[in-house]
């Protein structure tokens, strides 16, 4: 068994002074063949398989993770707890959300997503607070809220939607200056509202209302804040009239990972999240010349040696994204730093199954890549069958957060990840 945490703060990590760190994660939903998809050997003479190929100009800087398993039990079939749970690592509530491939309702995650609690943390320092704190990108997410289309949370029962349309992220990313100070000027009225209508109502009215002013003013901070005007990076041009259907998934894709490239390199924010449709996902991979539906393939036995083969081909084309990702990190050079920003930057790719046709929780797909988090890459660890939660430490304390448990504490007894 290799080191997996190295450098970390609690083990006398230095020279973190100010160079930024980043975190972004990637989901992909539904499964993977993990005959095609992990790698048979350990250390660092390992072979990619089909599945992650796309990685291969990004050997050395590529962690591929295996034996890390959702423990989460509770409320909620495979697919609700496996996206619910996977980024906050603890149960879902109760609740009356029905559908998917069971009949075991469910509600919301009891807790906050790593990445919202590194985006608070973050926040919490002047010396690391951005604009937006983080920025949450979709592709073809369902408009529709329930258990199995959010992973982000803010906090217990607050899911967070993400933004799958590009030219709204543009508007939110480059909103007019003038625009943005009018709108500041409104928000200075409502807090005043907020604190005359707060001495007249009572205790559970009090609580909503003190709700919305804690938003009304991380609302005002990023209105306020200079970043986006004084970046110097120029706002990417978008290829204009491509609308949130199936078939533009390639070009929807692309513009969603260049406008985070580009808040990257102003500095808009350091946490990131792009999420490829949603649990149970119906997308259709046409322009694979793939007729049939992700999550209806995805049933089909390991027997079924052509879904086996597209199930393959569709995660060698979501690896293709997360490459495309590391490339354009890649060729831009570090604002103000060293490196590039790939150099400070951790890509996390995961899926909410390890295998769709039967709805495992063991061998979830963990797949880093990039130098942000001082892990050493360029290898393919295998852990005996440990809880994603102690994944979810080591990111948290890598980013300099000293959690001592995060999620269910039950799953973290043993600490972040090591040898």
């Amino acid at each position: 068994m290799w080191p997996f945490v190295l450098n970390l703060p609690s083990l006398g990590f230095a020279g973190a002074g100010t160079r930024k760190r980043r975190l972004v994660v990637i989901f992909s939903p539904n499964g993977v063949v993990p005959a095609t998809f992990w790698p048979d050997e350990e250390g660092d003479k390992f072979t990619f398989k089909e599945s992650l190929k796309p990685l291969e100009p990004f050997r050395d800087r590529t962690l591929v993770v295996h034996g890390i398993c959702d423990k989460v039990r509770g409320d909620g079939d495979q697919h609700m707890r496996g996206i619910g749970c996977l980024l906050t690592g603890i149960e879902l509530f109760p609740g009356n959300v029905l559908g998917g491939c069971s009949e075991h309702p469910a509600g919301w995650s009891r807790g906050i997503s790593i990445d919202q609690e590194l985006r608070n943390f973050l926040q919490s320092r002047p010396e690391t607070r951005t604009r937006f704190g983080s920025l949450e990108f979709g592709v073809l997410v369902q408009e529709r809220a329930d258990t199995w289309t959010r992973m982000v949370y803010s906090g217990p029962n607050k899911p967070v939607t993400p933004i799958g349309d590009p030219y709204q992220m543009f508007g939110k990313l480059y909103g007019r200056v003038k625009h943005r100070e009018s709108l500041a000027s409104v928000l200075d009225g409502l807090q005043e509202d907020f604190r005359t209508v707060r001495s007249v109502v009572g205790k559970e009215d009090g609580r909503l209302l003190d709700e919305h002013a804690a938003l009304v003013r991380q609302m005002e901070q990023e209105l306020r804040s200079t970043r986006a005007d004084n970046s110097g990076v120029a706002a990417p041009v978008l290829e204009p009239g491509v609308k949130q259907h199936n078939d533009h998934v390639p070009v929807l894709s692309r513009m969603q990972i260049d406008l985070m490239v580009k808040s990257f390199a102003a500095d808009f924010t350091r946490i990131a999240t792009l999420q490829y449709a949603y649990s149970t996902s119906d997308m259709v991979l046409s322009w694979l010349k793939i007729d049939g539906r992700h999550h209806d393939i995805s049933h089909k036995p390991d027997t079924d040696e052509q879904a086996q083969q597209e199930l393959t081909r569709i995660n060698h084309w979501f690896c293709e994204q997360v490459a495309y990702l590391a490339k354009r990190l890649a060729e831009i050079p570090e604002p103000g730093g060293s490196g590039t920003l790939l150099d400070n930057t951790t890509i996390v790719w995961t899926n909410e199954l390890g295998k769709g046709n039967d709805h495992s929780h063991d061998n979830i797909p963990f797949v880093l890549v990039g130098g942000g988090l001082d892990f050493r890459m360029g290898r393919s660890l295998r852990f005996p069958a440990v809880p994603h939660n102690r994944l979810l430490l080591s990111l948290a304390q890598a980013m300099g957060h000293e959690l001592k448990h995060f999620g269910n504490p039950d799953h973290c007894s043993d600490g972040p990840l090591s040898a």
